[in-house]
């Protein structure tokens, strides 16, 4: 590992100030805008599924290592430009798909424009913000903030630099998790069951379910033991202790109970969790937030003195070496400025259609994005130099500016709906420049161990941003298209145009039969092809769950519900719905409180239990299926880690043979399943089903289509993580 001194004064770079090899290169940025590109759709991918992200800096220094090598000699500091652009990519796609999901939540549209301009000026913001806290961060206090992240990526460039190899352990993860999914993805080969499943009789409303896919398994390893089995606990209250206590208690009530649409006693156990377990969630995942940043309150406190302090300091302080050259102060400002007077004018000019609020609205926006952006810029820089960039409590600092923007709008008297959408667009803005500040953060103390140029990496991540926001919407965008369910109502609901059922609202007057696609196609005789249908949304109804629905004139029936991808099982969103929660709850004041507040005290329970409550309500919210398949990387890493206990050796780091293998696996993870959502697209685009060989009727699939397949893949799968993170890396 790179080694700390005392004193800034003590340090040397690895590469001195006196010398300057190739840094800001051309095949450098071209190549780290591949991997911002790339690593932003499977960030977005696998986010939007399992409600965590992991760092991206260190398997991007591996990758670029090698490439970079097989075209010819290069310099670490190219090599470090590479990881610094590429990063942005997993920064920026962590913030879009905390906040911006919520719009649909919310009931509006998820338009790429609106994802590709709050995410640029977002990503910006937060570089820009962070400049003028680098030098008291990075250089003053290295003694003191370790920046975990930044220092493990600094240890692999420059182990590479001196001929170490990690990148096979990488490519390895990539093959076989790749060759993996093509197998188990249903929306591929589909050759097993891609969730194995089991609902005990003996317990009604339970379910143990696990979506056995590389991704998750990679996360687990990753994440650890100790915070894996906290998320796994929480599925387990969830799924084995909530759900059945609700069908014990409630299935001889014959009428629906709020928020639920239907009998307790005919609900599965998906339904219970869909109608019940998320909105305790959500309860919990807020308060948990909030009692993680009150946690951190003297750290904010600090970072907001020593922000301060250092915007008073000239810049004349700089050494006028090459290593301590920031962009300069007159840019910084001048681009801030730029960029705060365009976040008004999209949003008084590009509204969320249906959502127009007024010039004082959006002018009130754009200064909260200024008090709240700066703020949460300066902490989250802070805080990952302390616990590093997976700790950083970017949801509560989110949370926290949605309660005090939503608490401002209902003392104005901004309730509409329109102005929960201005909501979340400021809350966006903030989360993604807090989240990229504290990336950048660590890609610039990597950096400074290496002895790169400041003002070319500030340069390389603003690049990165520019050029990462194209895929992260497109991949927003295909996930809710390509798992959207088109489903018939068993029952079709009658409806009255003329006198309309509370919560429900005409969104779209003509819908046409050949607009989608139906998810049981032997239903579609159901339906005249040339019917032209009503789109409904349905928001907080007491007879409709939340959601579109399609009313056919001819029958005077509500005859299909339109699913969202996002917001499905298959896509939850946590985080997004979460905000959603929040704005809601404060704006209309009309939320099931009693399972709101019941998700708040089972976090206060859990904190006095000297638990990490986060990763409790983030389990409890999510499906037990993807809490299990976390769960068991995180038992093969505990292996790992006692063996390597009994061994006398290190335990498992950032640049372990294990980690660098489950990098590869959520990449191919995330890769394939993108892979299979394209081909969803294209099958509702043309009409026509892709045949596969293992298509069901064929004689593979009767032989392999069943649950204990699935579970002996994904042990071998997890056998193969385990082998590659104890066969030691070459470094020689």
């Amino acid at each position: 590992m790179a080694t700390q001194p005392a004193s800034q004064q003590e340090f040397q770079p690895y590469v001195p100030s006196s010398e300057s090899p190739r840094e800001l290169s051309l095949r450098a940025v071209l190549l780290g805008c591949i991997f911002a590109v790339l690593f932003g759709a499977v960030t977005v991918y696998v986010g939007l599924r399992a409600g965590l992200t992991v760092a991206a800096s260190i398997p991007i220094a591996v990758l670029s290592i090698s490439v970079l090598r097989a075209l010819g000699r290069a310099s670490i500091l190219e090599n470090n430009i590479v990881q610094t652009t590429g990063n942005a990519g997993q920064s920026i796609a962590s913030g879009v798909i905390f906040t911006l999901p919520a719009l649909i939540f919310l009931g509006f549209d998820l338009e790429y424009i609106r994802i590709f301009i709050l995410a640029m000026l977002g990503g910006c913001l937060g570089v820009l913000f962070m400049i003028p806290i680098r030098r008291q961060l990075i250089v003053e206090e290295h003694g003191n903030l370790t920046y975990p992240e930044g220092t493990a990526c600094a240890d692999v460039l420059i182990a590479g630099e001196k001929g170490g190899s990690f990148a096979s352990r990488v490519f390895f993860g990539l093959g076989l998790g790749a060759l993996y999914t093509l197998f188990q993805n249903e929306n591929l080969l589909g050759a097993w069951p891609g969730s194995p499943h089991y609902e005990p009789k003996w317990l009604p409303g339970a379910s143990l379910r696990c979506d056995a896919t590389p991704e998750y398994m990679g996360v687990g390893y990753i994440i650890g033991a100790r915070v894996s089995g906290v998320l796994f606990a929480g599925g387990v209250f969830s799924w084995f202790v909530l759900m059945p206590a609700i069908h014990f208690f409630g299935a001889h009530i014959a009428t629906p109970v709020y928020p639920g649409t239907a009998p307790i006693a005919d609900m599965s156990s998906g339904d219970l969790w869909s109608a019940y377990i998320r909105p305790m969630g959500a309860g919990a995942v807020a308060a948990s937030g909030l009692i993680t940043l009150l946690k951190t309150m003297p750290t904010i406190f600090g970072a907001l003195k020593a922000g301060l302090a250092t915007l008073g300091k000239k810049a004349a302080l700089a050494s006028g070496q090459r290593t301590d050259r920031d962009i300069p102060m007159p840019i910084v400002l001048l681009g801030s400025v730029l960029l705060v007077v365009m976040i008004f004018f999209f949003l008084e000019f590009k509204p969320v259609p249906g959502a127009q609020v007024g010039w004082l609205a959006n002018f009130v926006a754009a200064l909260l994005v200024v008090l709240f952006g700066f703020l949460f810029v300066t902490v989250s820089s802070r805080i990952v130099g302390l616990i590093g960039s997976s700790a950083n409590p970017v949801s509560g600092m989110t949370i926290a500016t949605l309660m005090a923007t939503a608490a401002i709008f209902l003392v104005k008297g901004w309730t509409a709906p329109a102005f929960g959408a201005l909501a979340i667009s400021i809350g966006g803005v903030v989360c993604i420049a807090a989240a990229n500040a504290g990336d950048t953060s660590q890609d610039l103390k990597t950096g400074f161990i290496v002895g790169a140029t400041p003002w070319k990496q500030q340069f390389a991540v603003i690049i990165g941003v520019m050029v990462c926001v194209f895929s992260i919407g497109l991949t927003l965008n295909a996930m809710n298209r390509g798992l959207e369910t088109f489903k018939p109502m068993e029952e079709p609901i009658p409806y009255n145009m003329s006198a309309p059922i509370p919560g429900v609202h005409v969104e779209q007057m003509h819908f046409a039969r050949e607009h989608f696609l139906l998810t049981e196609p032997n239903n579609a005789t159901k339906f005249d092809s040339g019917s032209q249908y009503v789109l409904l949304n349905a928001i907080g109804s007491p007879v409709l769950p939340n959601g579109k629905y399609l009313y056919n004139p001819a029958t005077g029936k509500i005859e299909i519900q339109w699913q969202q991808g996002i917001g499905s099982a298959q896509a939850a969103a946590p985080q997004g719905r979460l905000m959603a929660t929040v704005i809601n709850g404060i704006l209309t004041r009309k939320l099931p409180w009693g399972l709101v507040l019941l998700g708040v005290f089972l976090v206060i329970a859990v904190e006095l239990l000297g638990v990490r409550s986060l990763s409790f309500a983030v389990g409890a919210y999510l499906s037990i299926g993807t809490t299990l398949a976390i769960f068991c990387g995180g038992v093969v890493r505990w292996i790992i880690d006692r063996a390597a206990a009994r061994a006398g050796t290190d335990t498992e780091s950032e640049v372990s043979p294990g980690s660098l293998y489950a990098s590869g696996l959520i990449a191919a993870g995330g890769i394939m399943g993108l892979l299979g959502v394209a081909l969803k697209l294209y099958e509702a685009a043309t009409g026509h089903e892709l045949r596969l060989w293992f298509s069901a009727g064929s004689a593979p699939y009767h032989l392999l289509y069943h649950s204990w397949i699935s579970v002996v893949m994904f042990a071998l799968l997890g056998f193969s993580l385990y082998y590659f993170a104890r066969k030691p890396l070459n470094n020689k």
